[in-house]
């Protein structure tokens, strides 16, 4: 079950440069996406959309993590993430290097679009 706040909770609570991090992506989010509600989904801090997973993040030792829970997504925007570490529905990356804005709009829209 969604709780409203799961999303800036969890980013609330994370050290200084995380929390930058992840918080710009969550402006990107509302800006792109204003009906995305806060929620949990697979575990995870989420962005949903009619009741569907939008994007979950998670900070782990090493990296944070994007996961906007399509495999194609992902591919879309791979040849723009030279360099990091990708799997097939996660990106990762650091807050010394945090994704550019233009590919997490994509990364938001391009998911958005399969939610339909």
């Amino acid at each position: 079950m969604c709780r409203v706040g799961d999303v800036s909770e969890y980013v609330e609570g994370l050290p200084p440069d995380a929390r930058a991090a992840l918080a710009r992506v969550c402006e990107i989010v509302r800006r792109v996406v204003p009906e995305a509600e806060e929620g949990t989904s697979y575990g995870m801090p989420a962005f949903r959309v009619a009741g569907k997973p939008l994007l979950g993040m998670q900070v782990t030792a090493k990296h944070l993590a994007l996961y906007p829970f399509s495999p194609e997504v992902v591919a879309a925007v791979a040849g723009r993430l030279e360099g990091r570490s990708l799997s097939k529905g996660t990106i990762r990356f650091t807050a010394a290097t945090p994704l550019p804005d233009d590919v997490v709009e994509d990364v938001v829209r391009l998911r958005r679009r399969e939610i339909g």
